[in-house]
C-alpha cells in the first residue's frame, strides 16, 4: 500500500542528510510505526510520504500510484495523493462547530451536500462524537479535539492515514486510552497507517510492525515483540526499553567472556560485539554463592519497592551496578551477598552497531 525505495532527503543548506536510503514497504491494513529519537528522521520520512517535503532522490509508491520518482520527475502534489494525515497540533478551526471542521475537507472537494452529510455522521459515530457534532469546538476537551481531527482524516475515506505524534499533547492517562481507541479504529476501518513516535510504549502497544530509526536510517525493523526480546543492534537494545548491555571481550563457540563475567550462549559467539539482557529478565537470589553458567556475585546496594516489583540495584565484583526488576513478594536485604543469574535463553547477541550500516 506504501513502497519507499532509497529515499534520501537533504534539506537546503544542511551539512547532512535528514533520510539515508530509507527503503520501507506497508501491506494493506498494516499498522506501522516509525520510532526513534528527536531528529533521527522518522517524520521527515513521514513528511515525504505525504507529499509535504520532496526527497533529493528516491521513489514512492501509494497504492498503484507513484507519486514520487526522482529519477522520472515526479512529484504528485499531496492534495492529491490517497492519503488522510492526523498530526500533533489538531488543527481545529475555533469559529466552527464538529460538524464543520469534519465537513470542510470534503466542501472542498465539492462533495453534493447529502454525501458530506451522511461521511460526517458515519465519522462522528465512529470516534464517539455523534452526539457533539453541533458543539462549537472552542468548548471540547483535548482527547474530544484530537477524536474531531482523527474524524476529519477518516471522513475522505482514503486507504492510508499518516500520523505525526498525534497523541503527544494529552496527559498520560488519556493518551493511555486514546491508544487503544486509535488502534481499533485503524484497524475496523481497514486503513494502513504510517505512525511516528518517540515513545517507546506507544510503538509497542500500537503497532503491528516498527522501523526503528537513527541518523536518518532504519537501524532494525520487525514486530514489538521481535525488536523487545531479540534486538540486533546495542541502539535497539537500549532504545526499546531498558537493557542491561556487556562488552564482549573475546568469544569461542558458544562461550563469551564479557568485560563483567563469562557467559554462554545457545547459539555460535561469531560477530558477537556485545550481550544484552533485560532487566526483568534477571534473577536475583538473596545468596553468595555462585553454581552453574551464567551466574555472577554480587552486593546488593539498593532495593526499591514499587508495587508491581522491586527495583534492585546490585554491584558485580569488578565495580558494575546492574538494574535488576525482582517480584514483589521477594526480600532482600541491602548490602547483602546476591546471585544473579542471566538465563541462556534470554540473553540477546548484539553485532556491532556499525557493522549494520
Amino acid at each position: 500500500m506504501i513502497e519507499c525505495k532509497d529515499l534520501w532527503l537533504t534539506y537546503p543548506g544542511a551539512a547532512q542528510a535528514s533520510v539515508c536510503g530509507v527503503s520501507l514497504a506497508l501491506q494493506p491494513g498494516e499498522f506501522v510505526t516509525l520510532l526513534g529519537p528527536s531528529g533521527c528522521g522518522k517524520t521527515s520520512t513521514l513528511r515525504s510520504v505525504a507529499g509535504l517535503e520532496t526527497p533529493t532522490t528516491g521513489s514512492i509508491r501509494i497504492g498503484d500510484n507513484v507519486v514520487f520518482d526522482s529519477v522520472k520527475g515526479i512529484q504528485t502534489p499531496t492534495h492529491a495523493r490517497d492519503i488522510s494525515m492526523v498530526f500533533q497540533s489538531y488543527a481545529i478551526w475555533p469559529h466552527m462547530t464538529v460538524q464543520q471542521n469534519v465537513a470542510f475537507p470534503l466542501e472542498i472537494a465539492r462533495m453534493s451536500r447529502d454525501q458530506i452529510k451522511a461521511n460526517v455522521n458515519e465519522a462522528l459515530r465512529m470516534v464517539g462524537l455523534g452526539a457533539l457534532a453541533d458543539r462549537s469546538a472552542t468548548q471540547l476537551s483535548g482527547g474530544q479535539q484530537q477524536r474531531v481531527a482523527i474524524a476529519r482524516a477518516l471522513v475522505r475515506r482514503s486507504g492510508v492515514m499518516l500520523l505525526d505524534e498525534p497523541l503527544s499533547n494529552l496527559d498520560a492517562k488519556l493518551r493511555e486510552q486514546m491508544r487503544l481507541e486509535l488502534r481499533e479504529l485503524i484497524k475496523t476501518v481497514g486503513l494502513t497507517a504510517l505512525y511516528v513516535t518517540h515513545d517507546q510504549e506507544e510503538a509497542l502497544m500500537l503497532s503491528d510492525r516498527i522501523a526503528l530509526m537513527n541518523a536518518g536510517r532504519i537501524v532494525e525493523e520487525g514486530t514489538p515483540s521481535e525488536l523487545y526480546l531479540r534486538p540486533t543492534t546495542r541502539f535497539g537494545a537500549t532504545f526499546l526499553g531498558a537493557a542491561e548491555v556487556f562488552d564482549v571481550v573475546r568469544a569461542r563457540g558458544q562461550e563469551l567472556e564479557t568485560s563483567d563475567g563469562a557467559l554462554h550462549l545457545s547459539q555460535d559467539a561469531d560477530g558477537v560485539a556485545h550481550v544484552a539482557i533485560r532487566p526483568e529478565a534477571i534473577v536475583a537470589t538473596q545468596s553468595g554463592e555462585v553454581n552453574g553458567p551464567n551466574r555472577w556475585s554480587g552486593r546488593l546496594i539498593s532495593a526499591i519497592f514499587s508495587g508491581r516489583q522491586q527495583q534492585l540495584v546490585v554491584e558485580l565484583a569488578g565495580g558494575r551496578r546492574v538494574n535488576v526488576l525482582a517480584p514483589p513478594t521477594t526480600e532482600f536485604r541491602v548490602q547483602e551477598p546476591v546471585t544473579l543469574e542471566l538465563p541462556t535463553e534470554r540473553l540477546m547477541p548484539l553485532a556491532s552497531d556499525s557493522a549494520t550500516h
